[in-house]
C-alpha cells in the first residue's frame, strides 16, 4: 500500500519508519527543507519516560490567578478572538481534577514504557548519533509544600511501574554537583536513574538518512500542505506545494497545524499549540562540577535542562498566544537567566545569538493524552497532540499506529489515544 505521511517531524519521521519496514510505499511529505526543522528542533530533549505529570492537574485551580497576571509566571495566556482557543481551554480546566490525572498519567506511562522499548529496539537495529544517553532525571523543587505533593504523584507512578526517589537537597547535590554551585534554595527532588536524553532533530535526520536508501521511500521536502481533496468521503489527495499527492491511505501528522487540516477534511481536533522557546548553550567548562550530566527539570519555573555533548539544551515557558512565531528577548532573557542561577560557570556569552534562540508550538490535548489511529475518513489517520511528550511518546506512537492500520491487536490498549 502506498501510504503518505503529511509531516515531517519526529512523530511523521518514525511513521514512516515503521510503516516502511511494515512492508509499505511511503511518501513523506513537508513545508521545511529538513525534517525535524519544527516543534522538533530546539526541544527540551528530554525522553522522560518516568515523569509525565500532566499540565492539566488540580494545582492548576489554585495557580490559575499566578498564571493570569504574574509577570513572573511560566505560563502566559493571551485570550484571541479564536473559539478554539476557548474551547480548549475550558476541556483543559475540566481535566483539572484528581481522577482525570490519574487516568492521564496511567495513560502516558503505559505509552511512555513502550515507546522506551521502541526506541531501544531501533537504536539496536539503527546505531546512528544523535547525543543519545541514560542520563538518569532531577525535578527540582523549591517549595516544601510542592515537594511533599510530588510524593503522591511518585507513590500514583511507582503503583504503575515507574522507579523514583523523592530526596533532599544534599542527596540531589550528590547526584548532580553542579547544582551545588546554584543560587536558588532546593527543598529537594524527584530523581529517576533510568530517564534518557538525546537530539530530536539530529534523530530525525538520522532515521531519514536511513529510509532514502530505500527505493520505496520518497521524502517530499519544502512542499506546504495547503488542502485536502476529499470525493464521496474518502480522502483522493493533498495539494502539497506545486504537486498533488495521491496514495491509498495518509497519516496526518503534522503537529500544531494539524488543526487546520483537520477542518478542512470536515472534522475537528482539540488540538491548540503550546509556544516554547529554548537556548543551546556551549559549555565553557565540561567537569561535573560545573556542567551537569543529569538532566534537571527546574519545575516552578517550568525550564528544562540537558547535556547533548558539548552543549546544554535549556527549554521552557508555555504559552497560549495563537501562532505568534516572534521570539521575545524577554523568553529568552528567563532561559539565560535561568543557566546563571544553576549553572554560573556557564553563563559567560558575547550575545544571546551565540545561543541559538528557537520557538516552537507544542501540539495539545486538553488531557495531554495523544489522538492515535483513525479519523472519520476511512483512508486519513491520526498521529498528533503529543504536546511537550512529542519526542517520548514518537517510537510508541509509531507502533501503534502500525498495528491500527494492519487491523492487529497492539501491545497496549489503544483505546484510550482514539479520536
Amino acid at each position: 500500500m502506498h501510504i503518505c505521511i503529511l509531516g515531517a517531524g519526529v512523530i511523521g519521521v518514525t511513521s514512516a519508519w515503521r510503516l516502511l519496514q511494515a512492508g509499505h510505499r511511503i511518501t513523506l511529505v513537508d513545508a521545511l527543507p529538513q525534517a525535524g526543522s519544527g516543534a522538533s528542533l530546539g526541544n527540551g530533549a528530554q525522553l522522560s519516560y518516568s515523569y509525565v505529570a500532566p499540565l492539566a492537574d488540580p494545582s492548576v485551580w489554585s495557580q490559575w490567578p499566578h498564571y493570569l497576571f504574574s509577570s513572573a509566571s511560566p505560563l502566559t495566556l493571551r485570550p484571541q478572538a479564536d473559539w478554539a482557543q476557548w474551547r480548549w481551554l475550558l476541556q483543559f480546566l475540566a481535566a483539572c481534577n484528581g481522577r482525570r490525572t490519574q487516568r492521564t498519567t496511567h495513560e502516558l506511562l503505559q505509552l511512555a514504557f513502550f515507546s522506551r522499548d521502541q526506541l531501544s529496539a531501533l537504536r539496536a537495529a539503527l546505531p546512528f548519533e544523535f547525543h543519545h544517553r541514560v542520563a538518569g532525571k532531577l525535578v527540582m523543587f523549591d517549595d516544601p509544600g510542592k515537594l511533599e505533593g510530588a510524593r503522591r504523584q511518585v507513590a500514583l507512578q511507582a503503583e504503575l511501574g515507574s522507579q523514583q526517589s523523592v530526596l533532599d537537597a544534599a542527596h540531589c547535590f550528590e547526584i548532580e554537583p553542579a547544582l551545588a554551585g546554584s543560587e536558588r534554595h532546593w527543598s529537594g527532588g524527584v530523581y529517576t536513574p533510568s530517564e534518557e536524553v538525546g537530539d530530536c532533530a539530529l534523530f530525525c535526520r538520522g532515521l531519514l538518512a536511513t529510509m532514502q536508501t530505500r527505493p520505496d521511500f520518497r521524502f517530499a521536502h519544502s512542499q506546504p500542505v495547503s488542502r485536502p481533496n476529499i470525493r464521496n468521503g474518502t480522502l483522493q489527495s493533498v495539494i502539497a506545494g506545486d504537486e498533488e499527492l495521491q496514495a491509498d491511505a495518509f497519516v496526518l501528522a503534522l503537529g500544531a497545524d494539524s488543526p487546520a487540516f483537520a477542518r478542512q477534511a470536515g472534522f475537528a481536533l482539540p488540538i491548540y499549540p503550546l509556544k516554547g522557546y529554548s537556548i543551546t548553550v556551549p559549555l565553557q567548562d565540561p567537569t561535573p562540577q560545573s556542567a551537569p550530566q543529569v538532566s534537571i527539570t527546574d519545575l516552578s519555573r517550568k525550564i528544562v535542562y540537558a547535556r547533548l555533548g558539548e552543549c546544554l539544551r535549556v527549554a521552557g515557558r508555555v504559552e497560549l498566544v495563537g501562532r505568534d512565531r516572534r521570539i521575545p528577548p524577554r523568553a529568552i532573557a528567563e532561559l539565560v537567566q535561568g543557566v546563571r542561577e544553576l549553572f554560573p560557570a556557564h553563563a559567560d556569552w558575547p550575545d544571546t545569538a551565540a545561543l541559538a534562540p528557537w520557538t516552537g508550538f507544542r501540539p495539545a490535548t486538553p488531557t495531554g493524552v495523544p489522538i492515535i489511529g483513525r479519523s472519520p475518513l476511512p483512508n486519513l489517520y491520526l498521529n498528533v497532540g503529543h504536546g511537550a511528550l512529542g519526542w517520548t511518546l514518537a517510537c510508541g506512537s509509531a507502533a501503534l499506529l502500525v498495528d491500527q492500520i494492519a487491523g492487529r491487536p497492539s501491545a497496549i490498549d489503544t483505546a484510550p489515544f482514539q479520536l
